[in-house]
């Protein structure tokens, strides 16, 4: 079956898309903007130029398990869109767009994650009873870091 789960996340920030951009394009900030129970780490050496193509690994831990990710850069549009996909890890698919568009004198960031785990059934169960809740978790996280980094206002924002 090729069902997959798509969280989607909007942002207001304000600082405009080309400030915000450069933050994302540099990896070493994704350990700021992740939660500290993940013990997230970059295992691929740095300096990390990103650009199309280029594959970052990770290591992690969900709930006492160690996960190795890498991801591919897929997309890379400077200062508007990137995507980035699993190659290895824990899911059966992950694909999530990064996009910043100017908005009322900031930026819009939009995430768009399609998932989904593997193993059927199993998979789907598990979601259901934790791995929704963990991922959603995860980007509740993050949207109370980029707040508190760019100077937001947790929960408000223009529309």
């Amino acid at each position: 079956m090729t069902r997959f789960h798509t969280l989607r996340r909007e942002q207001w920030i304000p600082r405009p898309p080309e400030e915000v951009f450069v933050f994302f394009s540099d990896a070493g900030n994704l350990e700021e903007i992740t939660p500290p129970w993940l013990r997230f780490r970059i295992l691929t050496p740095g300096p990390i130029r990103i650009a199309a193509g280029t594959r970052i690994r990770y290591r992690l831990s969900w709930r006492g398990v160690p996960i190795f990710w890498t991801t591919e850069i897929r997309r890379w549009e400077p200062p508007h869109r990137f995507v980035d996909v699993q190659l290895q890890g824990p899911f059966g698919l992950w694909h999530h767009t990064h996009r910043f568009e100017p908005h009322k004198s900031g930026t819009r960031m939009t995430d768009v994650v399609r998932y989904r785990l593997p193993l059927g059934i199993i998979g789907r169960a598990v979601h259901s009873l934790k791995v929704r809740r963990d991922i959603e978790s995860i980007f509740d996280y993050r949207f109370q870091r980029i707040n508190q980094l760019f100077g937001g206002q947790a929960g408000a924002g223009p529309d």
